[in-house]
Protein backbone atom coordinates (compact mmCIF):
# COMPACT_ATOMS: atom_id res chain seq x y z
CA UNK A 1 0.00 0.00 0.00
CA UNK A 2 3.17 2.07 0.90
CA UNK A 3 4.54 1.72 -2.22
CA UNK A 4 1.11 2.52 -4.12
CA UNK A 5 0.93 5.57 -2.50
CA UNK A 6 3.90 6.67 -3.65
CA UNK A 7 3.80 5.95 -7.17
CA UNK A 8 0.43 7.58 -7.06
CA UNK A 9 2.03 10.93 -5.19
CA UNK A 10 4.71 10.90 -7.74
CA UNK A 11 2.73 10.59 -10.95
CA UNK A 12 0.82 13.34 -9.15
CA UNK A 13 3.78 15.96 -8.84
CA UNK A 14 5.10 14.99 -11.96
CA UNK A 15 1.47 15.26 -13.72
CA UNK A 16 1.77 18.63 -11.73
CA UNK A 17 5.27 19.68 -12.66
CA UNK A 18 4.68 18.68 -16.36
CA UNK A 19 0.90 20.96 -16.83
CA UNK A 20 3.02 23.68 -15.37
CA UNK A 21 6.13 23.33 -17.14
CA UNK A 22 3.23 23.28 -20.38
CA UNK A 23 1.40 26.60 -19.20
CA UNK A 24 5.13 27.94 -18.40
CA UNK A 25 6.40 27.26 -22.09
CA UNK A 26 2.69 28.59 -23.74
CA UNK A 27 3.09 32.09 -22.09
CA UNK A 28 6.76 32.36 -22.95
CA UNK A 29 5.90 31.41 -26.31
CA UNK A 30 2.87 33.70 -26.77
CA UNK A 31 4.72 36.47 -25.16
CA UNK A 32 8.02 36.08 -27.64
CA UNK A 33 5.85 35.47 -31.03
CA UNK A 34 4.05 39.03 -29.29
CA UNK A 35 7.49 40.56 -28.73
CA UNK A 36 8.60 39.11 -32.19
CA UNK A 37 5.64 40.54 -34.03
CA UNK A 38 5.48 44.00 -32.33
CA UNK A 39 9.50 44.44 -33.51
CA UNK A 40 9.48 46.22 -36.37
CA UNK A 41 12.72 44.05 -37.04
CA UNK A 42 11.34 41.00 -36.79
CA UNK A 43 8.18 41.83 -39.06
CA UNK A 44 8.99 44.80 -40.84
CA UNK A 45 6.79 46.71 -43.27
CA UNK A 46 9.56 46.89 -46.39
CA UNK A 47 7.80 48.49 -49.21
CA UNK A 48 5.74 51.62 -49.58
CA UNK A 49 3.27 51.58 -52.42
CA UNK A 50 1.90 55.61 -53.01
CA UNK A 51 -0.92 56.04 -55.05
CA UNK A 52 -3.14 58.71 -56.63
CA UNK A 53 -3.53 61.34 -58.77
CA UNK A 54 -0.24 62.98 -57.56
CA UNK A 55 0.67 66.68 -59.16
CA UNK A 56 2.63 68.15 -55.66
CA UNK A 57 2.83 64.92 -53.55
CA UNK A 58 5.52 62.13 -54.09
CA UNK A 59 6.18 58.94 -52.31
CA UNK A 60 9.51 60.61 -50.69
CA UNK A 61 7.40 62.87 -49.06
CA UNK A 62 4.65 60.64 -47.63
CA UNK A 63 8.03 58.32 -46.63
CA UNK A 64 9.45 61.18 -44.71
CA UNK A 65 6.29 62.04 -43.16
CA UNK A 66 5.97 58.29 -41.87
CA UNK A 67 9.31 58.18 -40.51
CA UNK A 68 9.31 57.07 -36.78
CA UNK A 69 11.37 58.98 -34.01
CA UNK A 70 13.39 55.67 -33.75
CA UNK A 71 14.66 56.23 -37.41
CA UNK A 72 12.29 52.73 -38.21
CA UNK A 73 10.80 54.19 -41.72
CA UNK A 74 7.59 52.40 -41.90
CA UNK A 75 7.43 50.03 -38.70
CA UNK A 76 6.25 46.51 -37.93
CA UNK A 77 3.45 44.87 -40.47
CA UNK A 78 1.25 44.29 -37.02
CA UNK A 79 2.03 46.91 -34.71
CA UNK A 80 1.69 49.76 -37.13
CA UNK A 81 -1.43 51.67 -36.56
CA UNK A 82 -3.15 52.57 -40.40
CA UNK A 83 -4.55 55.20 -38.27
CA UNK A 84 -1.92 57.30 -36.99
CA UNK A 85 -0.15 56.49 -40.19
CA UNK A 86 -3.29 58.24 -42.17
CA UNK A 87 -3.34 61.04 -39.45
CA UNK A 88 0.53 61.54 -40.11
CA UNK A 89 -0.37 61.84 -44.01
CA UNK A 90 -3.26 63.79 -43.88
CA UNK A 91 -0.76 66.75 -41.70
CA UNK A 92 0.94 67.01 -45.47
CA UNK A 93 0.15 70.54 -46.60
CA UNK A 94 -1.05 69.09 -50.30
CA UNK A 95 -2.81 66.50 -48.76
CA UNK A 96 -6.45 66.57 -48.39
CA UNK A 97 -7.25 63.14 -47.34
CA UNK A 98 -5.42 59.66 -47.34
CA UNK A 99 -6.22 55.82 -47.24
CA UNK A 100 -3.88 53.51 -45.50
CA UNK A 101 -3.73 49.66 -45.68
CA UNK A 102 -1.26 47.33 -45.28
CA UNK A 103 -0.47 44.21 -47.52
CA UNK A 104 1.40 40.62 -46.02
CA UNK A 105 3.90 40.44 -45.75
CA UNK A 106 5.45 43.88 -46.06
CA UNK A 107 3.47 46.33 -47.91
CA UNK A 108 1.98 49.84 -46.86
CA UNK A 109 -0.31 50.85 -49.36
CA UNK A 110 -0.80 54.55 -49.25
CA UNK A 111 -3.85 56.01 -51.89
CA UNK A 112 -3.82 60.10 -51.77
CA UNK A 113 -6.08 62.68 -53.02
CA UNK A 114 -4.41 66.08 -53.16
CA UNK A 115 -5.37 69.13 -52.40
CA UNK A 116 -7.06 70.84 -56.01
CA UNK A 117 -6.54 74.63 -55.29
CA UNK A 118 -8.71 77.12 -56.74
CA UNK A 119 -7.00 80.24 -55.72
CA UNK A 120 -4.68 82.28 -53.85
CA UNK A 121 -6.11 83.55 -50.73
CA UNK A 122 -4.91 87.15 -49.14
CA UNK A 123 -1.70 86.64 -50.72
CA UNK A 124 -0.63 90.08 -49.34
CA UNK A 125 -0.71 88.37 -45.92
CA UNK A 126 0.28 85.02 -46.50
CA UNK A 127 2.37 84.13 -49.12
CA UNK A 128 1.25 80.09 -48.75
CA UNK A 129 -2.67 80.66 -48.14
CA UNK A 130 -4.72 78.98 -50.71
CA UNK A 131 -8.34 78.05 -51.42
CA UNK A 132 -8.94 74.35 -52.57
CA UNK A 133 -12.17 73.44 -54.84
CA UNK A 134 -14.33 73.34 -51.41
CA UNK A 135 -13.79 76.84 -50.75
CA UNK A 136 -11.58 75.96 -47.35
CA UNK A 137 -8.15 77.48 -46.64
CA UNK A 138 -5.00 75.55 -46.83
CA UNK A 139 -1.45 76.62 -46.24
CA UNK A 140 1.22 74.82 -48.61
CA UNK A 141 4.20 75.64 -51.23
CA UNK A 142 3.53 77.07 -53.91
CA UNK A 143 6.85 76.31 -56.02
CA UNK A 144 5.43 73.42 -57.74
CA UNK A 145 2.01 75.70 -59.17
CA UNK A 146 0.64 74.63 -62.38
CA UNK A 147 -0.89 77.33 -63.97
CA UNK A 148 -2.09 80.55 -63.07
CA UNK A 149 -4.37 80.94 -60.25
CA UNK A 150 -6.43 83.91 -59.65
CA UNK A 151 -6.53 86.04 -56.36
CA UNK A 152 -8.92 86.59 -53.87
CA UNK A 153 -8.78 88.61 -51.16
CA UNK A 154 -11.53 89.80 -48.10
CA UNK A 155 -11.95 89.43 -44.31
CA UNK A 156 -11.08 85.80 -42.90
CA UNK A 157 -14.28 85.38 -41.76
CA UNK A 158 -15.81 86.02 -44.71
CA UNK A 159 -13.72 83.06 -47.49
CA UNK A 160 -17.30 81.57 -48.32
CA UNK A 161 -18.61 84.86 -49.73
CA UNK A 162 -15.55 85.46 -51.20
CA UNK A 163 -15.73 81.86 -53.19
CA UNK A 164 -19.41 82.13 -54.20
CA UNK A 165 -19.01 85.53 -55.40
CA UNK A 166 -15.73 84.59 -57.52
CA UNK A 167 -17.38 81.27 -58.69
CA UNK A 168 -20.70 83.20 -59.96
CA UNK A 169 -19.25 86.11 -61.52
CA UNK A 170 -16.30 84.16 -63.21
CA UNK A 171 -19.07 81.61 -64.92
CA UNK A 172 -20.63 84.82 -66.42
CA UNK A 173 -17.51 86.42 -67.39
CA UNK A 174 -15.92 83.04 -69.13
CA UNK A 175 -19.32 82.84 -71.35
CA UNK A 176 -18.39 86.16 -72.51
CA UNK A 177 -14.83 86.12 -73.22
CA UNK A 178 -13.62 87.51 -69.94
CA UNK A 179 -11.85 86.21 -66.74
CA UNK A 180 -11.37 87.19 -63.52
CA UNK A 181 -7.72 87.66 -61.96
CA UNK A 182 -8.47 89.05 -58.67
CA UNK A 183 -11.41 89.24 -56.87
CA UNK A 184 -11.48 91.74 -53.67
CA UNK A 185 -14.45 91.47 -50.84
CA UNK A 186 -14.03 94.68 -48.43
CA UNK A 187 -14.98 94.32 -44.48
CA UNK A 188 -18.43 96.26 -45.93
CA UNK A 189 -18.43 93.32 -48.81
CA UNK A 190 -18.27 95.75 -51.78
CA UNK A 191 -16.81 94.08 -54.70
CA UNK A 192 -13.86 94.94 -57.18
CA UNK A 193 -12.68 92.55 -59.67
CA UNK A 194 -9.69 92.87 -61.77
CA UNK A 195 -10.07 90.92 -65.37
CA UNK A 196 -7.40 89.20 -67.00
CA UNK A 197 -8.01 91.23 -70.19
CA UNK A 198 -7.00 94.13 -67.94
CA UNK A 199 -9.73 95.86 -66.58
CA UNK A 200 -10.62 96.99 -63.01
CA UNK A 201 -14.30 96.45 -62.34
CA UNK A 202 -15.93 98.40 -59.22
CA UNK A 203 -19.21 96.38 -58.60
CA UNK A 204 -20.30 97.71 -55.03
CA UNK A 205 -22.33 95.33 -52.84
CA UNK A 206 -25.74 94.58 -54.76
CA UNK A 207 -26.81 93.39 -57.93
CA UNK A 208 -23.76 91.76 -58.51
CA UNK A 209 -24.73 89.64 -61.43
CA UNK A 210 -26.60 92.18 -63.16
CA UNK A 211 -23.60 95.04 -62.93
CA UNK A 212 -21.74 92.35 -64.84
CA UNK A 213 -24.39 91.75 -67.47
CA UNK A 214 -24.22 95.55 -68.07
CA UNK A 215 -20.64 95.52 -68.46
CA UNK A 216 -20.43 92.83 -70.88
CA UNK A 217 -23.26 94.68 -72.55
CA UNK A 218 -21.58 98.10 -72.93
CA UNK A 219 -18.41 96.85 -73.27
CA UNK A 220 -18.06 96.63 -77.15
CA UNK A 221 -19.80 99.99 -77.50
CA UNK A 222 -16.62 101.18 -74.70
CA UNK A 223 -14.12 99.47 -76.55
CA UNK A 224 -15.18 101.10 -79.94
CA UNK A 225 -14.96 104.74 -78.21
CA UNK A 226 -11.37 105.06 -77.90
CA UNK A 227 -8.57 103.76 -78.71
CA UNK A 228 -6.64 103.32 -75.60
CA UNK A 229 -7.82 100.61 -73.73
CA UNK A 230 -10.15 100.58 -71.01
CA UNK A 231 -8.25 100.98 -67.00
CA UNK A 232 -11.22 100.33 -64.80
CA UNK A 233 -14.99 100.78 -65.03
CA UNK A 234 -17.32 101.59 -62.39
CA UNK A 235 -20.40 100.22 -62.12
CA UNK A 236 -22.04 101.11 -58.56
CA UNK A 237 -25.16 102.82 -60.57
CA UNK A 238 -28.66 102.13 -61.18
CA UNK A 239 -28.02 103.11 -65.05
CA UNK A 240 -25.05 103.85 -66.62
CA UNK A 241 -21.17 103.37 -65.85
CA UNK A 242 -18.11 105.70 -65.09
CA UNK A 243 -14.93 104.89 -67.50
CA UNK A 244 -11.63 105.35 -66.89
CA UNK A 245 -8.94 105.23 -70.01
CA UNK A 246 -5.27 103.85 -70.10
CA UNK A 247 -3.81 107.36 -71.67
CA UNK A 248 -0.90 106.46 -73.49
CA UNK A 249 2.42 107.29 -73.10
CA UNK A 250 1.12 109.53 -69.93
CA UNK A 251 1.27 107.99 -66.16
CA UNK A 252 -2.06 110.45 -65.50
CA UNK A 253 -5.58 109.06 -66.56
CA UNK A 254 -8.77 110.84 -66.74
CA UNK A 255 -12.21 110.22 -65.95
CA UNK A 256 -14.85 110.23 -69.01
Amino acid sequence: MADQARALSWQFWSGLTFFLIVVAGTFVGIGWLYYTAMDAQEVPLKRLVVQGDLRYVTAADVRDALIAENGVPLGSFFSADVNELRAEVEAMPWVEKASVRKEWPDILKVFVVEQVPLAHWNANQRDDALLNQAGEVFYADKSGLEGGLPYLAGPDHAVTEAVKHYRELNELLQLNGFSIAQLELSERFSVELALAQGTMLRLGREALLERIQRFIDVYPELEAHKDAPIDAIDLRYDTGVAVRWKEPNKNEKQES
